[in-house]
């Protein structure tokens, strides 16, 4: 659905046409990658061909009264880049395309869209219910932050359909969750979890930051509002920070209320290097996913490797559910855990410290979706500020370790990964 349509064409000021206009029309059913590499842009009076970056704080009416019109909404256009930016709309307008959404909101970080999420659809006395497969962060915010603000939070394990149902209460207002998750690439049943949110009156949230519109789009199974991650797979060279929310014109115009209030707003400078990501993101996917199948299967038969949690293998308790909702064929994405055993000399913790550290090539980093490999010991860096309990419960142990497999050479990535796995 074109971005056009979610504005009333008689509010639309005339000396502000970018508002209205888009270099692809996406009536025209286009694919993915071309929609990727073309839409939400508006060409200006200089012709460029590349998408400009808009460095500007602030707008110039034509009188006074032009721009008292912007301000009361008579006239819809530009007012401060807290609230709109070209360079950010065009970022906002072509993700939206590609999640198959009415719009789409950019936000100055991941988080930032999360929490965005949290006020703007959550309020005291509701319940909020998520998964207990998360992001470190995410459980913080939920449990010191919201909660201090009167939201109840519970948890259930994502693969427990039944569990879900049963922690439901009279309050629930949303549902959220990962899938796939962070950092065991668990995989919900967001067909079934849609099925039970539209029968009770519930937000389904789905963060897609793993998948990608390239592998996933949870819109499309049923999902009123897709999370991103934008520093992730969105970018895919990790340089800047960013996040959106998308879903209908509606539920984001709650959230653009509270990224204008709350300053959450992210920087034109970000959201054209999120613009260029997306041109390539599909073909970074498949690439990624190429990778990951190949070094999965490398890490299930290396001995000193217990267990490998990753949707693409055929033994995985979800890898029916995967294939299902990834619409790309092998596409499982690009991040795994998996668990190194203990031994004699080398407990849990030890032992995979040793395989991060003996890796050359590979960067031990936290962040993840990169062209450059990574990987990271979640229980003492992404989930250390959770307690013992709630690692267990999110899956976390001291022998995991997550990999986000990158775009080097996949005979490379095995090699470096065999170094510290061959000499526990």
């Amino acid at each position: 659905m074109s971005q056009s349509q979610t504005y009333d064409e008689s509010n639309v000021n005339p000396l502000d046409p970018n508002w209205r206009n888009d270099a692809l029309d996406l009536g025209l059913d286009y694919g993915m990658q071309t929609i990727a590499v073309r839409a939400g842009q508006h060409r200006t009076d200089e012709g460029e061909h590349s998408e400009p970056i808009f460095t500007t704080s602030s707008y110039v009416y034509q009188s006074a009264a032009d721009a008292a019109a912007h301000f009361d909404g008579t006239k819809t256009g530009n007012v401060y880049s807290r609230h709109t930016n070209p360079s950010v709309r065009t970022f906002e307008r072509r993700l939206a395309a590609l999640e198959n959404g009415e719009r789409a909101v950019a936000t100055a970080s991941g988080m930032g869209a999360i929490l965005t999420m949290c006020l703007a659809y959550l309020k005291a006395g509701d319940h909020l219910l998520a998964a207990n497969q998360l992001f470190g962060s995410s459980i913080g915010l939920f449990n010191n932050y919201m909660v201090k603000y009167g939201v109840e939070v519970s948890y259930v394990d994502c693969f427990d359909n039944d569990a879900w149902a049963k922690a439901l209460q009279p309050n629930t207002k949303v549902i959220y969750c990962e899938s796939p998750s962070n950092p065991l690439a668990q995989i919900c049943d967001l067909g079934y979890l849609s099925e039970l949110c539209k029968a009770n009156d519930i937000l389904l949230v789905v963060d897609n930051c793993f998948a990608t519109p390239a592998l996933q789009r949870p819109l499309d199974l049923g999902a009123d509002v897709v999370i991103h991650s934008a520093t992730k797979y969105l970018d895919g060279q990790g340089r800047v920070l960013g996040g959106a929310l998308v879903g209908s014109d509606k539920l984001m115009q709650e959230a653009f209320t509270v990224v204008r209030s709350g300053g959450i707003s992210m920087s034109p400078f970000n959201a054209w290097v999120f613009t260029k990501g997306l041109e390539t993101l599909k073909l970074r996917m498949q690439a990624h996913c190429h990778n990951a199948n190949q070094v999965a299967a490398f890490l299930v038969d290396h001995p000193n490797v217990s267990k490998v949690h990753f949707s693409g293998l055929s033994d995985h308790p979800a890898h029916e559910l995967a294939t299902h909702q990834h619409h790309m064929k092998d596409g499982y994405g690009a991040i795994m855990g998996f668990e190194v055993k203990a031994s004699d000399d080398r407990d849990a913790k030890a032992a995979a410290w040793h395989v991060i550290d003996s890796t050359q090539m590979v960067s031990i980093t936290n962040n993840l979706g990169d062209a450059k490999t990574t990987i990271t010991h979640p229980a003492t860096t992404t989930h250390f500020r959770l307690t013992a309990q709630e690692r267990a419960e999110a899956g976390v142990n001291d022998g995991l370790i997550r990999l986000s497999v990158g775009l080097e050479d996949v005979e490379d990535i095995i090699k470096d990964l065999a170094r510290g796995l061959d000499s526990l």
